[in-house]
């Protein structure tokens, strides 16, 4: 699968006011009816899982450009914004914040009938993919948002985000189900983001090829052997780049994750940190016995290197013109209804100003 981007937003309290939330939710209908009617459900995808397409969506529902919120109540709108019209439009979402994110592989399933592909390659895409970038991108961030849109057809899009709580920054995740050999190989194509982190480990670049291979084979390892092999490396005096491996690393605690690997037998690092209860630290670990037993390098390098169109909720630019914020939903949905009974006037009529804001630049 492959990760188009990643995007960085300050951390910011509170939420959008329900007489915002309501009109992002029509908007979103709207726009996600605009583009299904005009591109089809795979292109709709495809913007999602692009981080700056995304948070000039954002923007245009009327949330702060620079807050982390953004990515949360964005999703949320769309989410409740397609309720009821799922079958329809062969566009369904899944997870959300918190507790709505657990519930995403039974909200999946519930969507089976409706599908035309096997409901449990989606669960697993939505899985792996928070897996990954929860422990096999160590980078700080830890997981607590998790959307995972997808279509009648089995084509997906996950957004997810994660938090730290150090620097006071979010990072948005984005990810877009194509064709692409490996979960857990760069599966990247570009990356946005604020700044690069310098206490990263990055088990999925491409450079730590040996890493992966060497962690799934130590897994494979009986949990006394590795246990042993931790509690001599944690006394010895490692290179500085070992100190986001070593830190926190109990090897008594991780007996039991060493139970798991061991008899798991992992044939190859996806199938490894696919397993269940093995999270960071296991990961972190196993990356360190890699790289100090077999000589396997693991990567330290963190793979991340607007739009005003209705204001925002804390007033920037502006304060949310709620006038103009319900015409563009009227506008929306004048177009889209009057398309679907053959009078496409209005809707050629949006797809000319693309044109005429060419002319103007």
């Amino acid at each position: 699968m492959k990760r188009i981007g990643v995007a960085d937003s300050p951390l910011h309290g509170g939420k959008a006011p329900r007489w915002l939330f309501k009109r992002m939710t029509a908007l979103a209908r709207q726009l996600v009816l605009v583009m299904v009617e005009e591109f089809g459900t795979r292109e709709l995808l495809l913007r999602l899982s692009d981080p700056h397409w995304f948070q000039a969506f954002g923007s245009v529902l009327g949330f702060d450009w620079h807050s982390s919120g953004l990515t949360t109540t964005a999703c949320g709108a769309i989410k409740e914004g397609v309720r009821g019209l799922e079958k329809d439009l062969g566009f369904f979402v899944a997870g959300g914040k918190g507790r709505a994110a657990l519930k995403t592989p039974e909200s999946i399933r519930a969507f089976g009938p409706s599908l035309s592909t096997d409901p449990e390659s989606l669960v697993y895409a939505s899985r792996i993919s928070a897996k990954v970038d929860n422990a096999g991108l160590q980078d700080g961030y830890n997981l607590y948002h998790h959307t995972f849109f997808f279509t009648s057809k089995g084509d997906w899009t996950v957004v997810q985000q994660g938090m730290n709580e150090t620097n006071r920054y979010a990072r948005r995740y984005h990810w877009l189900g194509e064709a692409v050999s490996s979960f857990t190989c760069e599966p990247h194509a570009g990356i946005c983001a604020g700044q690069a982190g310098k206490d990263v480990l990055n088990m999925v670049a491409q450079e730590g090829e040996e890493a992966r291979k060497a962690s799934a084979l130590i897994g494979q390892e009986h949990p006394e052997t590795l246990v042993k092999e931790l509690k001599k490396i944690k006394t010895l005096r490692l290179p500085a780049r070992h100190e986001i491996l070593a830190q926190d690393l109990h090897p008594d605690r991780l007996y039991k994750i060493f139970i798991k690997t061991y008899e798991a037998q992992p044939k190859d690092f996806e199938n490894l940190i696919g397993l269940r209860g093995v999270g960071p630290q296991g990961i972190r670990a196993l990356a360190l016995l890699s790289e100090l037993i077999y000589g396997a390098s693991v990567s330290f390098r963190d793979p991340a290197r607007f739009s005003f169109a209705h204001g925002g909720k804390d007033g920037y630019p502006y304060l949310v013109d709620r006038r103009s914020y319900d015409r563009s939903i009227e506008i929306l949905r004048q177009a889209v209804e009057g398309a679907r009974i053959g009078d496409r006037q209005k809707m050629d009529a949006i797809r000319k100003l693309k044109g005429i804001q060419r002319r103007t630049r």
